[in-house]
């Protein structure tokens, strides 16, 4: 039985791991919670998971997110530099942050939300949670290396979180009483390619997947997206097809007997109850 922690200051948190554009999967994910009138008191996302997640406090639906994305394309998002740090710089997914996000701070967003990223620097995990630079750190926890050119937050640079926590449950574990995880990032199939953009995309999946591990654990819900591994990391062509990935395997995540009485059912009243209580 769940007991009164003052550190439980949330009901419910959802965890969004990263993955590129396999991140749409997130919207699909969520579309299925809210079928079941779950909604999330804080969230916390690394890469394409702060981006999804950021929307998301922001207000937006996970219909809504996904046509703002389509008809676009990865050029739109991305600036050609010379390569010294990273072959792009993510211009464009700044500008498209700052027309479309509403909240211009963490404190005006309508659901608390954490974005994950690295410090370039000391080569460790930043949460960023407050303050007037939003969008600077959601694109700064977008920023795959090599691909990108690190971002400043401050006079600080900062890289994709996903080197280091690619599934951010340990990040609100101990805020909330029932912990959702969706994770988008499941292992590239091995090909038989030796152009960069596979070398890259593989060298990272294969490193985040590792870092998930103790955080899947932490989840008392996990959804794994599992079916969408051969689509590129900026693939932005296939994003509705993942988005119905993303709601098939939560569907059949929810709707497993275990999943339903042990997690969703039995908290969701312990939940209500507590409500009541505070």
């Amino acid at each position: 039985m769940f007991l009164h922690n003052p550190l439980n200051k949330y009901n419910a948190g959802y965890a969004l791991s990263g993955g590129g554009a396999r991140g749409f999967a997130h919207l699909g994910a969520l579309k299925a919670l809210e079928e079941r009138k779950i909604k999330p008191d804080i969230l916390a996302g690394t890469s394409a998971g702060a981006l999804a997640g950021v929307l998301y406090a922001d207000g937006y639906n996970p219909e809504e997110i996904l046509d703002l994305f389509n008809h676009t394309n990865f050029k739109q998002f991305i600036e050609l530099t010379f390569p010294t740090t990273g072959l792009f710089r993510p211009t464009g997914l700044h500008s498209f942050l700052k027309r479309h996000l509403r909240a211009k701070t963490f404190e005006q967003l309508n659901i608390p939300f954490i974005a994950v990223a690295t410090d370039w620097n000391k080569g460790a995990t930043v949460n960023f949670s407050r303050g007037n630079k939003l969008i600077e750190s959601v694109v700064a926890s977008c920023c795959v290396p090599l691909i990108f050119s690190p971002v400043y937050v401050g006079d600080r640079q900062y890289v994709d979180g996903g080197i280091f926590k690619n599934l951010p449950a340990s990040t609100i574990r101990k805020k909330c009483r029932v912990l959702f995880g969706i994770n988008v990032s499941m292992i590239m199939p091995p090909e038989d390619k030796n152009n960069l953009k596979y070398m890259a995309e593989r060298t990272f999946n294969l490193m985040s997947i590792s870092n998930t591990i103790a955080d899947i654990r932490m989840c008392d819900v996990m959804i794994e997206v599992k079916g969408i591994e051969n689509y590129w990391m900026f693939d932005l062509s296939h994003i509705n097809t993942i988005y119905e990935k993303g709601y098939e395997c939560a569907v059949n995540k929810l709707n497993e007997k275990k999943t339903t009485n042990a997690i969703i059912k039995y908290k969701a009243l312990e939940l209500l109850n507590f409500k009541k209580q505070v």
